[in-house]
């Protein structure tokens, strides 16, 4: 009976036993699951390839990485230690004392705006979305920071690149290739991950279907470029191709594969961005170097007009006034009947006296009988104006063999290393403006006058030019607004070593008061066709190089400076010009590319040009002239 006792007694006792383990352990499970979500720990059982796909914005995707790496690293120390140790320490490192949420938020913040070049104050409080689990909200503070970034850049673009950023702005426009966009990135894709998976026998299904896929995207892509020609049923299609991508990425396959034919793709889309930015540079230089359409309208137009009703010839009445050196002779050269004629219109309207003025206007053949109509047919004030077909002046001492052909001021872009830092790697640029082959026959076209001013047609006068035929030009031939910022012994390699003064400045076109006597004496023509057929004896071609070299070096020393006032350049491509200098100044120079004629002109300084334009002629209206 005692060892039926005893064995009916012990069983009692360890069921209490396992009980109050039991017990004991609910108890301790009870406190553990409350620490475990206070102290963010549920948020450790994620698996750590998640983390591998998903950018790391939020501060608690930072950490969770951070700690599990640290895990992974501890675990591979501590493998003889037991296993009840591991989450006792796992326990103690994720109680250790952790920053605020707004202290992290801060942190993270300051880290992100290191990366992007940035220094943002964290103490200022700002309205933010709220934080969630996928780091939305920093990623939407850090774009709201970005757009201040995307502003300045367009400032600096506009200052590197001209008028092309501001036209660009005004004529942006809704995206229309939204999708097309899409198709393009997932077939971008699919062609990567395409000969992997064809190399796999057992995915031979799915290398169909990628192939299937690809085909049907280049067809689309081949015929379409906007969204309105989709075919019906693409978003289906476009939902597939990302399901056959998704199941790509799924497979196990040879990175090296992928990445090399990532490389190929990243190699031809670079050559073909390549391609489009020189295109897009030809384009740009062909509209700003083209004639628009509508003025080359205008031309046609009057010279249609002309030959149907010609205008009575007025040159023989007036040939006492154009050969008269008393009056103030004005030359122009120009193609250009609307620039030509809003020059003369600024200048006779800023007259004080316009009886007295004579405009020479020096066109082509082509232009010729345009111009003759239009300065019959629209007057400024008392003026007297003359057109003349360069291509049949008959000057005794000229080569027939050569005719003779109309050349423009010649511009330059010229780009140098300063003097003082020759050793600095920063390259200036500046622009240029000098006479052509054509001025320098002005001594034999008027072989009577003995001063005339000459004009460029990108030019707008807002002041009276009367005083330059009392100037004292100090036994100078040019007088000319000086160009320091370029210095002749900063175009070494351009000019050789025919420089006599490195510090003398350049000169600019557009305005110039020319003393043809003193250019007789100092025979500056020859000297000009001297050092052009220098250039062509030594091998090289006849171009604008040849010319401003030539040009620069036959006015050495006979330049008279004019004073600043009487001509300001640069507002066909220089934004940042004062506007109080830009009021002041007598003639406004439009060198460079944006002429404010043409759409890519610079927006705020065309209202200068545009003032002296008379909006109401016919012919204007007929051809949609509205520069």
């Amino acid at each position: 009976m005692k060892g039926g006792g005893s064995s009916f007694t012990v069983p009692p006792k360890r069921r209490w036993r396992c009980l109050v383990v039991a017990v004991l352990g609910l108890v301790f499970l009870s406190m553990l699951v409350p620490l475990v979500f206070l102290l963010g720990l549920h948020s450790g059982f994620h698996s750590t390839s998640a983390y591998a796909t998903e950018p790391q914005t939020s501060t608690s995707n930072v950490l969770k990485v951070f700690d599990q790496h640290n895990r992974a690293n501890s675990g591979n120390q501590t493998k003889t230690q037991t296993d009840q140790s591991k989450p006792v320490d796992a326990l103690i490192s994720r109680s250790m004392p952790t920053l605020p949420k707004d202290s992290r938020r801060n942190s993270v913040k300051e880290a992100e705006n290191k990366t992007i070049g940035l220094t943002v104050p964290t103490d200022v409080p700002k309205p933010r979305p709220k934080a969630n689990s996928t780091g939305i909200g920093v990623a939407v503070e850090v774009t709201e920071y970005m757009k201040g970034i995307i502003d300045e850049s367009e400032k600096s673009c506009e200052v590197k690149f001209g008028s092309y950023c501001i036209w660009r702005q005004e004529h942006k426009e809704k995206m229309k290739d939204d999708m097309v966009k899409k198709l393009k990135d997932q077939l971008y894709v699919a062609r990567a991950y395409y000969p992997s998976i064809a190399k796999l026998p057992a995915q031979d299904k799915l290398s169909h279907e990628m192939k299937q896929n690809i085909q049907e995207f280049e067809r689309v892509l081949s015929e379409t470029t906007t969204d309105a020609d989709l075919p019906q049923q693409i978003e289906k299609k476009l939902q597939k191709m990302e399901a056959v991508i998704a199941r790509a990425k799924s497979v196990t396959v040879d990175c090296n594969n992928v990445d090399k034919k990532l490389r190929q793709l990243v190699d031809l889309t670079e050559d073909e961005s390549n391609f489009h930015m020189k295109q897009s540079v030809f384009l740009y230089q062909l509209a700003v170097q083209t004639m628009p359409k509508s003025f080359h309208c205008l031309s046609m137009r009057l010279t249609v007009e002309y030959f149907r009703s010609p205008p009575p010839d007025m040159d023989h009445s007036r040939a006492e006034k154009y050969m008269n050196p008393a009056l103030h002779h004005y030359v122009m050269f120009s193609k250009n009947v609307l620039a030509s004629s809003l020059v003369i219109n600024s200048t006779v309207m800023n007259a004080k006296e316009s009886e007295n003025q004579v405009f020479h206007v020096f066109t082509d053949g082509e232009n010729y009988f345009a111009m003759k109509l239009w300065f019959f047919r629209n007057t400024y004030k008392e003026a007297t104006i003359q057109v003349l077909n360069i291509e049949e002046l008959n000057l005794n001492d000229h080569e027939k063999a050569t005719p003779l052909q109309i050349s423009l001021a010649e511009e330059f872009r010229i780009s140098f290393h300063s003097v003082d830092k020759p050793s600095t790697t920063g390259v200036r640029t500046e622009y240029l403006s000098v006479f052509s082959h054509s001025h320098y026959l002005l001594p034999k076209v008027f072989p009577t006058f003995k001063r005339v001013v000459v004009l460029d047609d990108d030019i707008v006068v807002q002041r009276d030019l009367s005083a330059l035929w009392s100037l004292d030009m100090e036994g100078k031939v040019n007088g000319a607004v000086q160009f320091c910022a370029v210095q002749l012994g900063q175009l070494k390699n351009l000019l050789g070593g025919n420089i006599s003064d490195r510090n003398s400045c350049a000169w600019m076109s557009g305005l110039n008061i020319i003393d043809l006597t003193r250019w007789r004496e100092q025979n500056l023509t020859e000297t000009f066709q001297r050092l052009v057929q220098e250039q062509l004896n030594r091998g090289e071609e006849l171009n604008k190089a040849a010319t401003m070299r030539a040009s620069l070096l036959a006015f050495q020393g006979l330049v008279h400076a004019l004073d600043d006032t009487w001509m300001l350049s640069g507002l066909g491509h220089d934004y940042g010009l004062d506007i109080e200098a830009i009021n002041k100044a007598a003639v406004l120079h439009f060198n460079g590319n944006m002429k404010p004629w043409i759409e890519l002109g610079i927006p705020k300084y065309k209202r200068y040009w545009k003032k002296f334009l008379n909006r109401e002629n016919q012919f204007l209206s007929d051809c949609n002239v509205n520069p």
